[in-house]
C-alpha cells in the first residue's frame, strides 16, 4: 500500500508541465479565456447581411447598448481548449465512482439522454394546445402510474422541482387537510437522523420543529414518540431508510402512534433506492412523501439537471394536490384539471421538470420491474460489501443493519489528529470524489459513503484499496493526509475564509482584453 508517495496509483497524473516539471497548480491566468483576449481575434468569420438594415435606436429604443459588451476577443482554438481544459478539471460520474452519501449519484444511462433529445419531445412547449400534446400528456400519465404503484400511493403531482420542494409541497398537503378539518395544528415531529432539509420546510410552512432523538440502533425511539406526539401534532416527517442507512424496523408502529392522535406520516423519499421493487411506503403506513427522479431513477443530478420532486399521497390528501392535475376527459383524451377548490395552489410554473419525467420513465420501462429490483438489491449489497470491507479500520457507530449506504466515523483517525475532511481530502489523489462528510449530524466525524448499484466490483475493491491505503497513512504518516490533496491542480482551500469572503464573480484586470 501507498503511504508517502504523493501521486498513489489509480490518482490521476497532472497534465499540465513547464519545462518538464510537474505542476500540480494553475498559474493566475491559466484557463481564463478573458485574459487570452487581443484585439480583432475571431473565432467564426460571419456571412454578409442579407436582410434589409434597421435603425437599432428605433427599434430597441433605451434597450439599445451604447457601448459593446466586454467579451474576450479569441481564436477557435483557444476557445476549444479553453472549455476543453475546464471539462477536464471536474470530476464526473462518467469518470469514476462518485459515493456521496445521501445523495444517489447514479450513472445517468445515455438511452434515457437521446430518448429526452427526439424532436417531438425535446421540442414541446407548454402553452401549445392540449389536442397536440397528447403524447408528451401520456408520458407524464404514465410516469405517474408507474410512481404510484412503486410507493403504493393514490394520488400524485409532478410539479415539484426538487426533493426539498417536494417536501414543501407534501407539508403544505399536511397543512391543508388538517386546516379542512378546522385545525392546522401546531408542531411537526423531525427525528434526528432526517434530511436536514426537513426542520426547515417544516418551520417555513409555518410549523414549530420539535425534535426526536435516535435510540441506540439509530432508529426513532417509538416509545418517546408515543409521549411527545397528542392532538397538536401535525405530522412526523421520516427519512426512510435513514441518513445513516437504517430501514426503520418498526415503521408500522410508528405510523400507528401518529394516526391514532390524528397526525400524519410524511416520509423524505430520498432514499428509495433502497426500496424500490422491494417495499412499497404507502403499504406501511406513509401518507404523504416525495421521490427525488434525479436520484432513484438516475434523471441527471447537481449542474446536470434539474431536479424533480413530485408529491405522492394517499387519497385523503388528493383534493389538496396543487393545480392543475392531469386528469382523463369524457372523450377520453389527457387534459389538465384546474377545477380543484381546496387545492394548495401552483408551487411551479407549468406542470414540473418534462424533460426529467421523460428521462425517468424510459429509466423504469428500460429496467421492469425485476430489473427495478436488481438495482436495490445490488444498491444495497455494495454498501454493505464496502461496510465489511473497512469496518476493522474505521469506526461503526452504529451496528445495526445498512440499507443503500454506510456511515463510518472519524474516531479512530482523530487520535492521530486526522478529521473525516481531511480523508476526504486525500481521497481524491486516488482518483476519487470525496464522499460525504460530518453528516448526518448524530455520527461525529461522519464518512458517508453510498456507491448505488452503478459500481462494479472491480469498482468498489479499487475505492476500499484506497480507503484501506489511506488509513495506514494516518497512523504512518498523518501529516500527508492532514495536507492533502496534493495531485490537484489547486491545493487545500481556506475554507474559513472562502465562507467569509467568497468571489462571486469574475472582474476584469487592468490588462484584461475585451471589446
Amino acid at each position: 500500500m501507498a503511504t508517502e508517495t504523493m501521486n498513489p496509483v489509480g490518482a490521476p497524473t497532472p497534465r499540465n508541465t513547464t519545462l518538464g516539471k510537474v505542476r500540480t497548480h494553475p498559474t493566475q491566468n491559466e484557463g481564463l479565456i478573458f485574459e487570452k483576449s487581443s484585439p480583432g481575434k475571431r473565432a467564426v468569420r460571419l456571412a454578409p447581411l442579407d436582410v434589409p438594415e434597421v435603425d437599432a435606436a428605433t427599434l430597441l429604443g433605451d434597450a439599445l447598448r451604447v457601448e459593446a459588451a466586454p467579451l474576450p476577443e479569441v481564436s477557435e482554438i483557444e476557445i476549444i481548449r479553453h472549455f476543453t481544459r475546464l471539462s477536464t478539471w471536474n470530476y464526473a460520474i462518467d469518470l469514476g465512482m462518485y459515493p456521496l452519501g445521501s445523495c444517489t449519484m447514479k450513472y445517468n444511462p445515455r438511452v434515457n439522454e437521446f430518448v429526452s433529445r427526439l424532436e417531438g419531445i425535446a421540442e414541446a412547449h407548454p402553452y401549445q394546445p392540449e389536442t397536440l400534446a397528447q403524447g408528451s400528456l401520456k408520458v407524464v400519465r404514465e410516469l405517474e402510474q408507474c410512481l404510484m404503484e412503486i410507493t403504493g400511493m393514490d394520488a400524485i403531482t409532478m410539479q415539484p422541482a426538487a426533493g426539498a420542494h417536494g417536501e414543501f409541497t407534501g407539508i403544505l398537503l399536511v397543512r391543508a387537510y388538517h386546516e379542512s378539518r378546522g385545525n392546522a395544528r401546531r408542531k411537526v415531529i423531525v427525528p434526528d437522523s432526517a434530511h436536514g432539509t426537513n426542520p426547515a420546510t417544516a418551520a417555513i410552512c409555518g410549523y414549530e420543529v420539535q425534535n426526536l432523538k435516535s435510540n441506540a440502533l439509530g432508529m426513532v425511539d417509538v416509545a418517546e414518540l408515543e409521549r411527545i406526539v397528542d392532538e397538536d401534532t401535525a405530522a412526523l416527517m421520516l427519512t426512510n431508510p435513514s441518513t445513516i442507512g437504517v430501514f426503520e424496523s418498526e415503521i408500522h408502529r410508528i405510523a400507528d402512534v401518529l394516526h391514532a392522535k390524528g397526525a400524519l406520516l410524511y416520509m423524505d423519499g430520498a432514499n428509495m433506492n433502497a426500496l424500490v421493487g422491494k417495499a412499497r411506503p404507502g403499504d406501511f403506513g406513509v401518507d404523504v412523501m416525495h421521490l427525488n427522479l434525479h436520484k432513484t431513477f438516475s434523471t441527471p443530478h447537481g449542474g446536470g439537471g434539474p431536479g424533480s420532486g413530485p408529491v405522492a399521497c394517499k387519497a385523503i390528501l388528493e383534493p389538496f394536490l396543487p393545480t392543475p392535475v392531469l386528469a382523463r376527459k369524457a372523450d377520453g383524451t389527457l387534459g389538465w384539471n384546474y377545477d380543484r377548490p381546496q387545492s394548495v395552489g401552483r408551487v411551479r410554473a407549468y406542470y414540473g421538470n418534462y424533460g426529467m419525467f421523460v428521462r425517468a420513465l424510459a429509466y423504469i420501462l428500460a429496467n421492469g420491474p425485476d430489473g427495478l429490483r436488481q438495482t436495490t438489491e445490488d444498491a444495497v449489497l455494495n454498501a454493505n460489501y464496502i461496510r465489511a470491507s473497512l469496518e476493522d479500520l474505521y469506526e461503526l457507530p452504529y451496528k445495526t443493519a445498512s440499507m443503500h449506504e454506510v456511515v463510518f466515523s472519524d474516531r479512530r483517525q482523530a487520535t492521530r489528529g486526522v478529521k473525516t475532511g481531511d480523508i476526504a481530502k486525500r481521497i481524491i489523489d486516488y482518483g476519487f470524489h470525496p464522499f460525504t462528510v460530518s453528516f448526518p449530524l448524530i455520527v461525529s466525524g461522519a464518512l458517508m459513503i453510498e456507491p448505488t448499484e452503478s459500481e462494479s466490483k472491480e469498482e468498489l475493491d479499487r475505492f476500499i484499496e484506497a480507503m484501506r491505503a489511506i488509513a495506514q497513512e494516518v497512523e504512518e504518516t498523518p501529516e500527508l493526509v492532514k495536507n492533502a490533496p496534493h495531485s490537484t491542480r489547486v491545493s487545500r482551500l481556506d475554507e474559513a475564509t472562502a465562507a467569509r469572503k467568497p468571489v462571486l464573480r469574475w472582474r476584469p484586470t487592468t490588462n484584461s482584453g475585451g471589446a
